[in-house]
């Protein structure tokens, strides 16, 4: 009875004894998880971004929505974070119609839209004034950064403005893009 009991004993144990060395392989990442306040000023505005390891290269998209536009915008202007630090070159900043990927589709730009294209001195303030005003239709657009991510990882928030053609020169606030940067 003694014998059956250990065999018994055995046979129980001795799956989980031989799978304690693979539990040391398990890479559990534990973080802050962010959510939206949604009754806060902040409006939150879709993005895509190809690559969110820091120092590596990567392709941003910032969408602008056919329900992110009230009206046909003459201008756009983004603020980019104090502490994102990259180096942003005009050459490197498009404007375009892009197609939003999802399940089956990759994100891409289908026809560039003809902007100037100013860098603040400090690099935190980016306008983007299109040829032709951007009508208020269907279609989406993206402000598209192929920039270097920074050093640190983090959450960075973008905020974008826009001229909206008629009577006021003045900017309105259009909402936010959070980015996400890991090590």
């Amino acid at each position: 009875m003694t014998l059956n009991s250990k065999f018994l004993r055995l046979l129980l144990f001795s799956p989980l004894l031989i799978s304690i060395p693979f539990f040391n392989n398990i890479d559990v990442k534990a973080g802050l998880e962010f959510q939206w306040d949604r009754y806060s000023g902040i409006r939150r505005l879709s993005w895509f971004q190809k690559n969110n390891e820091a120092r590596a290269r990567n392709k941003i998209f910032f969408f602008l929505r056919p329900t992110d536009r009230e009206g046909g915008l003459l201008k756009i202007n983004i603020k980019s974070p104090k502490n994102f630090k990259s180096t942003l070159k005009e050459e490197k900043i498009s404007f375009c119609k892009v197609l939003i990927g999802g399940f089956e589709s990759r994100t891409k730009c289908l026809e560039d839209i003809p902007a100037d294209i100013e860098i603040s001195e400090d690099q935190k303030s980016i306008d983007i004034f299109p040829y032709s005003p951007i009508p208020s239709n269907k279609d989406s657009y993206a402000v598209v950064f192929k920039v270097f991510n920074p050093k640190r990882s983090g959450l960075y928030q973008f905020h974008s403005y826009g001229q909206y053609s008629g009577d006021t020169p003045s900017l309105t606030y259009m909402g936010s893009w959070t980015l996400v940067i890991q090590k």
